[in-house]
C-alpha cells in the first residue's frame, strides 16, 4: 500500500471541500485516460490525474483551480531621482 503523507491529505481534502455543493458544466476526460477535468457553473476547475510515481505505482493528484477575483486596490509608489 502506498503511504501519503498527512500534508498530501490535508490539501486534497481542503480542494475536495471547496467543490461541496457545487453543480457541475463540463467534464473532460484525456484520450489517453489520465486525466479529467470537472468545469463547474461558478468558473471553478477540478483537474484529476493519474500519473506514476517513481516506483512506478499510480499516483492520484487533484487540483482545484479557481478564477481570478477582483483586483483589488493597487499601490502606486514613485521615487524621486535625486
Amino acid at each position: 500500500m502506498t503511504q501519503i503523507s498527512f500534508q498530501e491529505l490535508r490539501r486534497i481534502a481542503d480542494s475536495l471541500t471547496t467543490l461541496r455543493g457545487k453543480s457541475v458544466s463540463a467534464a473532460v476526460m484525456r484520450s489517453d485516460l489520465r486525466q479529467l477535468r470537472l468545469e463547474m457553473e461558478d468558473g471553478v476547475m477540478m483537474v484529476l490525474t493519474v500519473e506514476s510515481d517513481e516506483g512506478g505505482r499510480p499516483r492520484l493528484e487533484v487540483d482545484v483551480v479557481r478564477p481570478v477575483e477582483e483586483p483589488g486596490r493597487q499601490l502606486e509608489v514613485r521615487f524621486d531621482a535625486l
